[in-house]
């Protein structure tokens, strides 16, 4: 019997829409301890590096996508210029309420789908790839696409 990588590693991708299982970073400082992703509105590294980890694609998981990028590079993932399913997305930063900027990470699932970390749900959800729909002006720039050859 062979576990097939890439079936699975799709397979983890597509049913984690709704998971709560990323939402959530408990770390201590001096004593006081603070959920760095805010309950899921900060998860979008943690839930890719999280699947990325599962199936043995990356070294660890990561709370940024700034750490989860450079673990992709030194892994052996390397920058695609055309979508492929499965590859990861990295969207360029935006401001959020609290006023600070933030990139972005998620999945490319096909059909210009994505599914990455929404912080409104506070869970994956699939959404159009640039996030408005199509033929619309509102969107989200891709800054890099990245692919591993172990699934092709």
């Amino acid at each position: 019997m062979k576990i097939l990588l890439r079936e699975n590693y799709l397979a983890s991708i597509k049913n984690s829409v709704d998971t709560r299982l990323f939402r959530n970073l408990w770390t201590e400082t001096e004593g006081i301890k603070k959920d760095i992703l805010e309950d899921g509105n900060l998860s979008c590294a943690q839930f890719v590096s999280g699947i990325l980890y599962f199936n043995q694609l990356i070294n660890t998981r990561h709370a940024t996508v700034e750490g989860t990028v450079k673990d992709l590079e030194s892994f052996g993932w390397r920058q695609i210029f055309e979508p492929k399913e499965g590859c990861i997305l990295v969207w360029e930063k935006v401001t959020y309420p609290d006023g600070k900027k933030h990139m972005h990470i998620g999945f490319y699932v096909g059909n210009q789908k994505a599914i990455s970390n929404s912080p409104e749900d506070k869970s994956p959800q699939e959404h159009y790839w640039t996030y408005g729909r199509q033929n619309e002006n509102e969107f989200r720039k891709i800054t890099s696409m990245y692919w591993h050859t172990l699934l092709d």
